[in-house]
């Protein structure tokens, strides 16, 4: 507080930005009625390599996918880890429109926390499609 009983803004917090390409290597799927139609609750776990801008591998991701609903092109909930030098984020949220002919949606997801250098991140990740099995995570790291 100032003498004058006015609050000051502490020092603004310094956002970082890392931009990522993350190939998918690994996904399997758990559907609730196998060889059915799509359901609450079908499942798929994965794991990408990432890489930075440069075409090195810096790490990757693993997580995993719940149907949520099926109605309206599908939305499901994701839970992911992105295991980078020096540390580990956590990133949760919504995809919609999963179950729509074509690529996958672009969507942004919360980032929940990290280890390591990532030590109580927070921010957003966002993720667009840019090939089949190939997506651009910018990840948008706020201190």
């Amino acid at each position: 507080m100032t003498a004058a009983g006015a609050h000051t803004d502490p020092a603004p917090k310094k956002d970082r930005v890392i931009v990522l390409t993350g190939r998918l290597a690994e996904q399997s799927r758990f559907p609730v009625n196998p060889g059915g139609a799509p359901a609450q609750g079908d499942r798929t776990v994965f794991r990408s390599v990432l890489f930075d801008q440069e075409g090195n591998e810096v790490g990757e991701t693993g997580g995993t996918c719940t149907t949520t609903r099926v109605a309206d092109g599908g939305a499901e909930e994701c839970v992911v880890t992105y295991v980078l030098p020096g540390g580990q984020l956590t990133v949760q949220g919504m995809v919609f429109g999963h179950l729509v002919p074509g690529p996958p949606p672009s969507f942004d997801n919360a980032i929940t926390g990290g280890t390591g250098k990532y030590d109580r991140a927070r921010g957003s990740v966002h993720a667009d499609t840019i090939a089949t099995g190939t997506r651009r995570f910018t990840i948008d790291l706020q201190r």
